[in-house]
């Protein structure tokens, strides 16, 4: 597993929306935003075409979860572009606790979802700034 050290984002990339959560109520609308904003449809309409944009809806459930179960809430969540890249990115206001990956833990307890997002991103890491926590990652459209 590639580690989450620290890294600002990645250069290039334009903001295409952003939207803040309060409670993981919010994660069913935030998920069909992302289809919509990346397929054109809320619904997965092509698997074996989108597959890539499902593997970004996952990124940015984990991402924002983790945010509001070990950020606290609100969070904010943004949706970024350059070429065929796209990039979730994820702010809260606990820049004192970085993102770490669960260890020694037995799977079924959970704790794995950031693993999981660094084997489904081609780029990832996390910043603090400004009494802000910033995780990111990015996923290629191919």
């Amino acid at each position: 597993m590639a580690a989450w050290q620290p890294a600002r984002v990645p250069r290039g990339f334009s903001e295409l929306w952003c939207e803040e959560l309060s409670s993981v109520a919010g994660l069913a609308g935030l998920r069909r935003r992302l289809r919509s904003a990346t397929t054109g449809s809320p619904t997965v309409a092509r698997p074996e075409q989108e597959h890539w944009a499902e593997r970004l809806v996952l990124v940015a459930d984990e991402l924002t979860s983790n945010a509001l179960r070990h950020g606290g809430a609100p969070v904010s969540t943004a949706l970024s572009r350059v070429g065929n890249q796209w990039m979730v990115s994820v702010s809260d206001y606990s820049p004192d606790v970085p993102p770490a990956p669960a260890q020694g833990r037995d799977p079924g307890l959970g704790g794995l979802g950031l693993y999981l997002i660094a084997d489904l991103a081609v780029r990832h890491g996390w910043f603090a700034h400004r009494g802000m926590k910033t995780v990111w990652a990015v996923v290629a459209a191919e």
